[in-house]
């Protein structure tokens, strides 16, 4: 549409025609716009979730001898599946920001109850 004559959508013309591997605005929508907005407060919303699993791993866990608090996964899926059905994917969210350790690559529930997840 972009070289088509006969369109007259204005938003068209305005984009840039193609970005490469290497250019900085590769894979990101473009500045100010809607999309580009809802990317900002999904990443927010999920900050707070990851914030809200730590306060509920202090509140439920035990403080071990090494200081750090801690809990088993199959007490932590009781407690916050209540408050949200994604434990698992805040879970693994949370160790990539390095906040908890744990052992595995994914955990289920009922398999792994007694994995212990360390508040970092």
């Amino acid at each position: 549409q972009r070289k088509n004559p006969f369109s007259s959508d204005d938003r068209l013309a305005a984009k840039p025609a193609h970005t490469h591997r290497g250019d900085p605005t590769y894979g990101r929508p473009p500045e100010g716009s809607r999309t580009e907005q809802r990317g900002k407060d999904a990443h927010s919303h999920v900050g707070k979730e990851v914030e809200e699993l730590c306060l509920i791993i202090r509140r439920t866990g035990t403080v071990g001898e090494d200081g750090h608090v801690s809990v088993t996964f199959g007490q932590l899926f009781e407690t916050y599946v209540t408050i949200s059905n994604k434990v698992v994917g805040i879970l693994l969210r949370a160790r990539k920001h390095g906040l908890v350790h744990f052992e595995g690559e994914m955990l289920w529930q009922g398999k792994d109850d007694d994995v212990v997840i360390t508040l970092l």
